[in-house]
This record gives structure tokens, sequence and C-alpha cells, in this order.
């Protein structure tokens, strides 16, 4: 099916973003990876009336130790976590996770920060999240992952509301994460 139509803007900044979210309204979409959004709209399941392309906003790819803490910008593709070695010694289920999403082009297009901000339960992030009792960073406030999960698809974020990283606490003892393959069903 082929997506109502929509505009479409591309921010420089996260102000810039926020700014064009405001002037659009309840209506309009972050647009990152595309991979939560983009079926949604073919199927007509969400129909924005305009998307703000993020990808330009180089500030929100990044992964960074502070403490006891990684910090992963909203814009960190999938690929990038899964052969992050900071994020395979501090954090290897979240690499371990990461390896296990999609196909190459979902792992290389998709981002962190898109499956966060749509609480896509196709996504692991969220669960991981939530196990972890990460931090969800906007460019508003910060919110424990138990409070911004509301349901599926449904997160306390406002309309100008962006998602600007995920904080998780460094976990790298023993761990084991199974998820169901319905490829193996």
């Amino acid at each position: 099916m082929i997506p109502a139509a929509f505009e479409y803007a591309r921010a420089s900044s996260v102000e810039e973003a926020a700014k064009l979210l405001n002037k659009y309204g309840e209506d309009a979409k972050v647009l990152a990876g595309g991979h939560s959004l983009i079926p949604l709209m073919r199927l007509r399941l969400a129909q924005p009336k305009a998307l703000v392309d993020i990808n330009g906003i180089k500030d929100l790819d990044h992964i960074k130790e502070e403490g006891s803490k990684l910090h992963i910008g909203a814009l960190t593709r999938h690929v990038t976590i899964q052969n992050s070695a900071v994020v395979k010694e501090k954090l290897p289920i979240l690499a371990e996770v990461a390896g296990e999403v999609g196909d190459n082009q979902v792992r290389n297009m998709g981002t962190i920060g898109g499956v966060v901000a749509h609480a896509d339960a196709a996504g692991d992030y969220p669960t991981i999240a939530l196990m972890l009792d990460a931090e969800i960073v906007t460019n508003q406030r910060t919110i424990a992952a138990k409070d911004f999960f509301k349901d599926l698809f449904t997160t306390p974020l406002a309309a100008d509301e962006i998602v600007i990283e995920v904080v998780f606490p460094v976990a790298n003892g023993p761990h084991k994460y199974i998820t169901v393959s319905y490829t193996h069903l």
C-alpha cells in the first residue's frame, strides 16, 4: 500500500527538529531509520501529516562511556551497537541484541532511538531498557524506562519531544537473553 501524502522537513539540530515538530503539531512524526514508522505508514496505521527527518543531526550518533553508564545516541545504528568494542565490553547483552535485529539492511539503517521512541515491541531494546532500568533522555527531560513504555506504540513523548539518547547501566556480568524466532517455529 502507498502511504498517505505528507510534508517532509530535514532538521540539522535538535532545536530545529523541535521547532518543526511544534509547527506541524501532533500529527508530525520524527524520521530516523524509518524501520518502525514506514511500515505503519504503508499500512496506513500511521498517517502523519509531516515527517521531520533527524538523520542530519550528527550529535545524536554516539556511544559514550561515562562512569558506570553507557550513553547510546538516538541515531546510533544497530550495526554500530553490535560492533562497538565498548558495548561488547561494558554491556555485551546490548551488542548481542543489536546483532539479532532484522537483516543487514535493517541493522545498517535502523536506530535504537527509533525503536525506543515508537515503543516497538518487535524490537528488543524496550525489553532490555526495562530489564536494566535504563533512562530515556529527550530534549526536554529524562524518563525512567519503566515510566516511558506505556503500551504497544505508546510513550509519554510530547508532540515536540525527541529522544536524544538511551542511558544504560554497565552490566558486563554473565547474561542470557532468549527471544523467540519465528523462523524456527
